[in-house]
């Protein structure tokens, strides 16, 4: 194309500079919640020992009301909204612009909040393979009327890395487990709390004791099509959600406000870790000054 509008974005090829912009970038994370992006920039620009305090981080798509995008020196923080659909459009349109700015051996990273299956609330789940709801691992995409079915394999080293991390930080439990991945919050994913209930709680019980029995850890909307499109585009990518309850005890989540926002926490932490170690960093009470690499 003679010109790449990315509309969603806000950004295209004739109207910015993509290079000047972007052409640094080695990691991207992105995650479902503006304001969580937004916060997990400023918690990166402190990691990373920039200059200032990070609060006034400015969003580089803010002529869109679809998605924000923050950077913190070589580390971009991008919402997604919720769901597939949502993910996907995102993700199209980042690619391209990772393409346009001509970077290289990106690292790009989904976190975020999940339902856990069989394990405690508040542990962090690195993902190893995203599965759909018949527990395949499998992205179904119709194009031009036809199912193509892609793979949702992730990267193993990466989530290893992630893993030896994770043993910095013992204030958590982190394993690795399947995904699964679904196309709603409620009966889509076994609920009985929804509007609708078409199930009784014996055959939701049923379906997520089967669940776990395939290895699957954990419930979120958006690592299928994340992993397919990622993969299909040879991105080394990571899904590493943290649980807000376990599934196999009820449907609401019922913590408060505070312990929330610390379960939150817990996936940035563990990907400030890994891109520390990326960079070089020394632990965080001697970590070097980088804005002059970065500003």
């Amino acid at each position: 194309m003679e010109e790449d509008i990315l509309y969603h974005l806000d950004l295209g090829t004739k109207t910015h500079n993509l290079p000047a912009m972007f052409g640094d970038i080695k990691f991207v994370c992105v995650g479902g919640s503006p304001n969580r992006m937004r916060a997990f920039a400023q918690f990166m620009h402190r990691e990373l020992g920039l200059a200032g305090d990070g609060e006034d981080v400015a969003d580089i798509c803010a002529g869109s009301d679809r998605y924000a995008m923050y950077r913190a020196g070589p580390v971009l923080s991008i919402s997604h909204g919720m769901g597939i659909p949502s993910i996907s459009i995102m993700l199209h349109e980042l690619i391209k612009l990772l393409h346009h700015a001509k970077c290289r051996d990106v690292t790009i990273i989904r976190i975020g909040t999940s339902g856990g299956l069989g394990i405690k609330a508040g542990s962090v789940v690195i993902t190893d393979t995203a599965v759909d709801s018949s527990f395949q691992p499998r992205f179904e995409q119709v194009v031009l009327g036809d199912v193509v079915v892609r793979s949702t394999e992730l990267d193993k080293d990466l989530a290893e890395e992630l893993l030896a991390c994770s043993r910095e930080i013992p204030d958590f439990p982190t394993l690795i487990g399947h995904t699964m991945c679904t196309y709603d919050f409620y009966e889509g994913q076994g609920r009985l709390d929804g509007a609708l209930c078409s199930f009784s709680s014996e055959k939701k019980l049923e379906y997520l004791r089967r669940a776990y029995d395939a290895g699957v850890r954990n419930i979120e909307m958006e690592s299928t099509a994340f992993a397919a499109l990622c993969g299909l585009c040879g991105l080394k990518a990571a899904v590493v959600c943290v649980t807000l309850l376990d599934r196999l005890e009820g449907d609401q989540i019922r913590a408060s406000h505070e312990v929330l926002w610390e379960y939150q926490q817990r996936p940035q932490r563990l990907i400030a870790a890994l891109i520390r170690k990326r960079l070089g960093l020394g632990p965080r009470s001697s970590r070097k000054e980088i804005s002059l690499l970065w500003a």
